[in-house]
């Protein structure tokens, strides 16, 4: 009996972890590719999950932050999708390159034109922004998912200081010190050099699709996966052992 409460613990304990580290990773989210230096301009990747198991995410719209507003905002072409870029006017113009802007990017919004992002899968949306601000340390976007079903989902909810992640908290885009080209380091690159940038974003995007696998994320995944993986193990070792100790107790 005491075997068997055991193993029976271990089963459950194992499961517990399972669910647990399922949630991590299922937000959307931003990231760069290389680097987000300040004052330079870079490729960023919102990648969105799809967390239903009967519908399809089918929309997504990227509101972008007023407070410091990217004069340059370019979508990479996806298949099966369509990216439409909104404008707004600037109460205050901003100084790019020793022009003067008088309007900035206010939001993106893909709209799937074929099965969008089916249940078990996710989908990145590269963009190409800049000048990024050299006053700030982070950006924050808020994102609104429309699934096939027309469930909306909106992470929308600013991560506050000292609280717990909210439930369905706003992508963050982490930005990096300033370069000395003033243009970013890494995935970072000059105005000039967008469409050098579409490329390396696409064979980027292409290649982690294939895979499965994102190393944007990589130390949450790789944390609940661990997790997940270690409670899977401890469970099936805790039912062995029930069934050795039981088998035991018949042969004597």
């Amino acid at each position: 009996m005491k075997a068997s409460r055991l193993a029976a613990t271990a089963a459950v304990a194992g499961s517990a972890v399972l669910v647990l580290s399922g949630p991590a990773f299922a937000h959307v989210s931003v990231s760069p590719e290389g680097t987000a230096a300040k004052g330079g301009y870079a490729t960023v990747d919102f990648k969105v999950p799809n967390e239903r198991d009967d519908a399809s995410t089918t929309k997504l719209e990227v509101a972008f932050p007023t407070d410091h507003p990217l004069a340059s905002v370019m979508p990479e072409p996806i298949p099966g999708w369509t990216a439409q870029v909104t404008k707004a006017k600037l109460a205050k113009p901003l100084t790019v390159h020793g022009q003067q802007i008088s309007e900035a990017v206010s939001k993106v919004t893909w709209t799937a034109s074929g099965k969008g992002i089916e249940p078990g899968y996710f989908q990145k949306f590269p963009l190409s922004v800049g000048p990024l601000p050299e006053d700030a340390d982070e950006l924050v976007f808020k994102a609104i998912q429309t699934y096939s079903n027309k469930e909306v989902v909106r992470w929308i909810e600013v991560q506050q200081d000292g609280q717990e992640e909210p439930e369905n908290p706003a992508p963050v885009l982490q930005l990096s010190a300033a370069s000395d080209d003033h243009h970013g380091g890494g995935g970072a690159k000059g105005a000039s050099d967008d469409s050098d940038d579409a490329d390396d974003a696409k064979t980027a995007h292409t290649g982690t699709e294939a895979s499965g696998t994102d190393s944007d994320d990589g130390g949450t995944d790789t944390t609940a996966r661990v997790l997940g993986v270690a409670g899977i193990v401890v469970g099936a070792a805790g039912v062995a052992y029930g069934v050795f100790a039981g088998r035991r107790r018949s042969d004597a």
